[in-house]
């Protein structure tokens, strides 16, 4: 898939937060800086996300928090949620949740188990990276997945949405590994790094970071603080 300028798949930059929450993306829209700067935001609803489980570098071998999200209604948790996974919960002290994340941070002194992580861990003017799955387009061709430029539209051409030369004639007599061909588009794990969070309103557990992120309306996300600070 062809990534954004400033967006890598998730696990090229491997490192380990020093903060971070998970969110659901609600839309874009725009809001006024002070100076009266028209900033383009997408609005996030981060958390609270309950820690269920703790893990330690004596325990496990290295640290992280794994957390929920959205929780599911008490009526419904019977018959969405195994019963192993209950268990888990029940263990916790906290709701079910639809979502669980496994957060991986460099310092888990000062969270425990059943304490809520919530959105005001970040301020305006914090840099952040953002991770989500991206959409999906299907099945497309070479010029939507990959950006190539189409053949002569002229009449005469019969040649315009085409894949071009697939390679070398009798040597090596195949098409080369990594060709640009027609496939699935989209459905990836991308991050997009280095935003800035524009405005934190933590009544309503909405976190506004200037530009665009991975995935659609409503698709799950991960906010940490940025690997390029």
């Amino acid at each position: 898939m062809a990534q954004k300028k400033n967006a890598k798949p998730e696990g090229s930059a491997k490192r380990i937060a020093n903060k971070a929450i998970v969110g659901k993306k609600v839309g874009m829209t725009q809001v006024f800086s002070p100076e009266g700067v028209l900033i383009p935001v997408t609005v996030i609803e981060a958390g609270p996300c309950p820690i269920i489980q703790k893990k330690t570098a004596e325990s496990d071998g290295y640290t992280a928090v794994q957390v929920g999200f959205a929780q599911y209604p008490e009526r419904r948790v019977k018959k969405l949620v195994t019963k192993p996974l209950q268990g888990h919960f029940k263990k916790a002290g906290v709701t079910a949740t639809r979502r669980i994340r496994e957060l991986r941070l460099k310092n888990v002194d000062g969270l425990d188990v059943g304490q809520r992580i919530s959105v005001d861990i970040f301020a305006p003017g914090d840099k952040v990276d953002v991770s989500g799955v991206s959409k999906g387009h299907g099945f497309t061709g070479v010029i939507q997945r990959w950006n190539q430029h189409t053949g002569p539209m002229a009449h005469g051409s019969k040649y315009h949405r085409g894949v071009g030369s697939m390679g070398a004639n009798s040597t090596p007599s195949r098409v080369f590994k990594n060709k640009h061909m027609p496939g699935h588009y989209g459905v990836e794990k991308v991050t997009v790094l280095n935003l800035t969070v524009v405005r934190v309103v933590p009544e309503r557990n909405l976190l506004l970071v200037r530009g665009a992120v991975p995935g659609p309306n409503g698709g799950y996300l991960t906010v940490r603080d940025t690997v390029r600070a």
